[in-house]
């Protein structure tokens, strides 16, 4: 199987199966000098990883990661320095249990990718799922955690802003309450648990599942990074989002939005600011205007379909030729929407870091300047 790489400057590779022995990333092409300490990279991780509330998956898995290469540790002996050569990251994967898939050994869930691996490969990991797994998407985030480092001064947040037919009043936003103990939906409406906890309650006890949508926000970003025909600062992140296990549809700002509003109403009007530099007063291009960044906050959405592995029995077919109803048993999230927030980061965060990247060796400069 190729393609398992994104990236160009800051480049990522990652390895390993849902029930395999662990998987990992490496990123090839961080810079040398970067300061980081693997608290942050556990961090992040411990914003994805399953078990944490009845709303998700109860896989236990403590998702710890061993650093392996790229580094030397400063004099403090915790803060560890890049040197440029490839930083490597395992995850173990310690609580599999492939034996709930015995049964589906031979039969094609309906809306996995077991059809399409099998067309393609003549062959499939049924446990899991193997590589088509969002477990895969662990190693994504302790990439992603790097990542963060790259760009000076970027911050990047998600936020759970729908679940299925349920959505959040923006008019409550509040990012501190994201990463509350009392907040198992990284929603920034607090208002918002109560509700999504019924509705998904629901959900899980009838078996079933349910789609999500995540808004990430990346602040700090330079402008100028991007390119105006093929390397598009919003075409990289778009490409990032769509490759999440189950994302099926991504927008940029205003989005789709934009086809249902006038020019005048769309259009980011701008005055000079007393520093001397712009001021937008609107942000409806989400940060990026001709694929190139505007120094405006960057803004993404993505759509997460319902968790294609349930309880309900649905119609579909072995790989004999046979009519079956497949139920699926196992751990599983009702909404595989809350985990991928930290991974939406992540990927967000990625890109960011290669355009910077490659706009510093294009131009000599950082974005901005």
């Amino acid at each position: 199987m190729s393609h398992n790489t994104f990236g160009h400057l800051f480049r990522v590779t990652t390895w390993g199966e849902s029930h395999g022995a662990a998987l990992g990333c490496v990123v090839d092409g961080c810079p040398p000098g970067i300061r980081f300490r693997q608290a942050e990279i556990q961090a992040e991780l411990d914003k994805r990883k399953p078990g944490q509330s009845r709303f998700v998956t109860q896989r236990r898995e403590p998702d710890e990661v061993e650093i392996l290469s790229g580094f030397v540790l400063d004099d403090d002996g915790e803060t560890l320095v890049t040197t440029g050569t490839p930083v490597s990251m395992m995850i173990r994967n310690v609580d599999q249990r492939s034996k709930d898939y015995g049964d589906i050994a031979r039969q094609y869930r309906p809306g996995h990718a077991d059809y399409a691996y099998d067309v393609k490969y003549g062959l499939r990991d049924h446990r899991g799922g193997g590589r088509s797994s969002a477990r895969e998407t662990a190693a994504r985030v302790a990439a992603g955690a790097l990542a963060r480092k790259v760009v000076p001064g970027l911050v990047v947040r998600g936020a759970l802003i729908s679940m299925g037919e349920k959505a959040i009043d923006r008019a409550n936003w509040d990012w501190d309450f994201i990463g509350d103990a009392e907040n198992p939906f990284f929603t920034p409406d607090r208002a918002s648990v109560p509700v999504f906890a019924a509705y998904l309650d629901g959900i899980r006890k009838a078996g079933s599942s349910v789609g999500a949508v995540i808004e990430v926000v990346a602040e700090g970003v330079p402008a100028g990074l991007g390119a105006p025909i093929y390397a598009k600062l919003d075409q990289d992140i778009a490409s990032g989002l769509m490759s999440i296990n189950a994302v099926k549809g991504v927008e940029i700002g205003e989005g789709f939005q934009a086809a249902r509003i006038t020019g005048e109403e769309n259009a980011d009007e701008m005055r000079m600011g007393n520093d001397g530099k712009p001021i937008f007063l609107s942000n409806r291009a989400g940060g990026i205007l001709g694929g190139i960044s505007t120094g405006q906050p960057v803004v993404a959405r993505f759509a997460v379909k319902p968790t294609s592995s349930i309880l309900t029995p649905r119609q579909s077919i072995d790989r004999d030729g046979n009519n079956v109803d497949v139920m699926t048993k196992g751990r599983h999230d009702p909404c595989v929407g809350i985990r991928a927030v930290p991974i939406g980061e992540a990927m967000v965060a990625c890109a960011i870091a290669d355009h910077y990247l490659r706009h510093r060796g294009q131009t000599g400069r950082a974005g901005g300047e």
